[in-house]
């Protein structure tokens, strides 16, 4: 599992168009699962994310938690997290979790995540061609495996 989060200001999702999910101040989370990932390692880096303190406290450093800060999520799946240019210029995604097994992966991390913050977090549309459009904050952009 591969996620990608960047602190940002603002992030949206459109699928045709239509805005399917938008957030201000907070986490973009761009998440990669893999064919070994399991519920454990979805629970675990759920627990990461929550605890990460990426937000900027009083003095301006990264001290405070999403939660402290007040924070939303947007998460968004993303199988190109996990291409591999192994055997070339082409991405291979032999790595990424076929979408029956990724599918309810990110729905359970999803689900983890919103329990630990308490609140709902929106997310892009499973499998669908997504716009992302985000206002970066900092910039800030971790990877977290």
């Amino acid at each position: 599992m591969v996620i990608v989060l960047q602190r940002v200001l603002s992030a949206s999702v459109d699928v045709d168009g239509t805005c399917v999910a938008k957030i201000d101040r907070g986490y973009l989370l761009l998440i990669g699962l893999a064919a070994t990932d399991t519920s454990a390692e979805v629970k675990r880096l759920a627990t990461e994310v929550f605890k990460v303190r990426l937000m900027e406290d009083e003095q301006g450093k990264m001290g405070r938690t999403l939660q402290d800060a007040h924070g939303e999520v947007l998460a968004v799946s993303q199988f190109t997290l996990l291409a591999s240019f192994a055997k070339g210029n082409r991405p291979s995604f032999h790595d990424a979790a076929r979408p029956e097994v990724a599918e309810p992966l990110f729905d359970q991390f999803v689900l983890e995540l919103s329990v630990l913050i308490g609140q709902k977090i929106p997310t892009g549309v499973f499998g669908a061609d997504m716009k992302v459009a985000i206002i970066n904050d900092g910039p800030v952009t971790v990877v977290l495996t």
